[in-house]
């Protein structure tokens, strides 16, 4: 029996995170935080992926998306890292590795898992000491509407 690659059937959503290479803090600086959020936006547009939350740490970054058939969930974080590694070093004259080369992701099975993975997201700065409160942090998805979620089934 053939194991369905993950993110192929068009209904799954992952909370993704991955990390700068040597967990550098390396998009701290406006510049680069602001060029990941327009990379991210810009597949999702594509209709690469279904962006539903988001937030640019300044060593790493989490997010919870649904590739789009076609997409595979690791092609959709190719296209997330990749875009933006040829952006950096195009636009912004980045040299040097700038991810590390894998990502975590975790498929999120139902609605209480989605609300804590959004909470965990949005509160990320917060913890870090980033901020007071999510709604300040410039680079996250708290204050944007982005797609919804609404084949989660509820927790049984």
């Amino acid at each position: 029996m053939t194991i369905p690659l993950r993110g192929t059937t068009g209904d799954g959503c992952y909370f993704i995170t991955s990390s700068n290479s040597e967990k550098q803090s390396l998009l701290q600086s406006a510049r680069m935080a602001e060029l990941l959020v327009d990379v991210l936006l810009h597949y999702r547009n594509e209709s690469k992926y279904r962006l539903h939350e988001f937030v640019v740490m300044p060593n790493h970054f989490h997010l919870l998306l649904a590739p789009l058939p076609p997409v595979t969930l690791e092609k959709a974080v190719q296209f997330i890292k990749g875009g933006f590694s040829y952006r950096a070093k195009k636009e912004l004259q980045f040299v040097g590795e700038i991810w590390q080369t894998s990502f975590y992701d975790r498929r999120v099975r139902n609605a209480i898992e989605y609300s804590r993975f959004r909470y965990y997201i949005h509160m990320n700065p917060v913890r870090r000491g980033l901020v007071t409160a999510p709604e300040e942090f410039s680079y996250s998805s708290i204050r944007l509407q982005l797609d919804e979620v609404q084949w989660l089934k509820p927790a049984a």
